[in-house]
């Protein structure tokens, strides 16, 4: 099993503070998504990741992957790694956000 690479929530809060130029997709079903997002982040629901994959980098930035705890979103990582990709996994995803959230689509 690769090891992929993983940063905390609070991580990924420091980056985004610091106007970094990150590539953040959440992987989160529809009504997850809308229940509350990072403002930043897009949306390709795990559910249809290997049909748009080809949409990873339509955004500049590091490409790092959000999902409610971590498990889907370390699952999209390994798949995306195997395409040949350079990811990051948020490792305690939604749960352990801080940060302001969006509601709705």
């Amino acid at each position: 099993m690769t090891l992929i690479n993983e940063i905390t929530a609070d991580e990924l809060k420091d980056k985004i503070e610091a106007n970094e130029t990150i590539n953040l997709i959440d992987v989160r079903e529809q009504d997850e998504w809308e229940s509350g997002h990072i403002p930043s982040a897009r949306h390709i629901p795990l559910s249809e990741i290997q049909l748009r994959a080809n949409e990873i980098h339509d955004a500049q930035g590091d490409v790092i992957i959000i999902c409610r705890s971590g498990a889907r979103s370390g699952r999209v990582c390994e798949f995306l790694r195997l395409q040949g990709f350079d990811v990051t996994n948020v490792s305690d995803g939604m749960l352990g956000w801080h940060g302001e959230v969006a509601l709705g689509e």
